[in-house]
């Protein structure tokens, strides 16, 4: 992993909405923050960090209960989470930041946009759609819900954290190097390094507790999945979603209009699964850097 454009990574933990949060960070100036999605950690995000650092002060946090970052019994809602990254925001000395937000990193992205508007300078959304509008589409799509399998079976008590555990290897080469498009994004040693994580004391119950709050009973209550109105994003947004992801399907991006007044940049990226930032980073990187340098 080391090489002349990761030599200068920090490693640093940061105080925040009462726990501590394992960061890398890289870059001087405006703030990025990069927030990864399940099952992963800031690793994800190892091919846009240098690129970013060129231009911005990066930041790329382990979320609460993944890898090095604390890993409360509690807080894995969508509230708590935003909390969480609102604090980092203020703890690293800024009032706004630009985010970019990878699958359930997405879904506190849109979190953070709404609860704390603001605090986001622009959003960027990979592959992550609305968290409620997607409990509800999922429930009412049967291709959707087939796809979002591992969802459903994390509700289950116990269980899950005992058949991941007892074969997380193979579920790691399964998740990344099977489920992407894009063969060869993921090598031995990156699905080694996220197994690695997730082996870490309370890593694997903390990750499925992100996934279980979705169908919390505070989720159904809330206005999007009764089609009330909800806080529009007025912040420019760019969305990528990978054309073939098998995970979150590209239609999800149908109608996202509707969620903001600001501008809003939507690009599928063709010959790609939902590891977009991984499978391919060269676009994502320019994508990214274009639109952050401009919002």
């Amino acid at each position: 992993m080391a090489n002349a454009a990761t030599l200068s990574w920090r490693h640093e933990f940061v105080e925040t909405n009462q726990i501590r949060l394992h960061c890398v960070t890289q870059g001087e100036g405006e703030l990025v923050i990069l927030l990864h999605g399940f099952l992963e950690f800031w690793y994800s995000w190892r091919h846009q960090i240098p690129q970013l650092a060129r231009h911005f002060k990066v930041v790329a946090p382990d979320l609460r209960g993944y890898n090095d970052s604390d890993k409360p019994r509690l807080g894995y809602d969508l509230e708590t989470l935003g909390r969480d990254i609102h604090g980092l925001i203020e703890a690293l000395g800024y009032q706004r930041a630009r985010v970019v937000g990878h699958g359930w990193g997405g879904a506190i992205a849109w979190q953070l946009a709404e609860q704390f508007p603001d605090s986001i300078e622009s959003i960027v959304l990979l592959s992550a759609p609305h968290p409620r509008r997607f409990v509800r589409d999922a429930l009412g799509n049967m291709d959707q819900f087939l796809q979002s399998w591992y969802i459903w079976a994390s509700q289950i008590p116990s269980l899950p954290e005992v058949l991941l555990s007892s074969n997380l290897s193979q579920v790691m080469r399964e998740l990344f190097q099977r489920q992407s498009v894009r063969k060869g994004a993921f090598s031995t040693e990156d699905t080694a390094m996220y197994q690695a994580a997730l082996e870490k004391p309370g890593a694997l119950r903390s990750a499925l507790s992100h996934s279980r709050q979705l169908l919390s009973p505070q989720i159904f209550s809330l206005p999007w999945l009764n089609n009330a109105s909800t806080q529009l994003i007025q912040r420019p947004a760019l969305i990528l979603w990978g054309k073939d992801d098998t995970l979150f399907s590209c239609k999800l991006t149908k109608g996202m209009e509707r969620f903001f007044s600001g501008p809003l940049q939507i690009q599928l990226i063709a010959d790609c699964g939902h590891w977009v930032n991984q499978e391919a980073p060269q676009t994502v990187n320019r994508e990214l850097t274009q639109f952050l340098r401009k919002y």
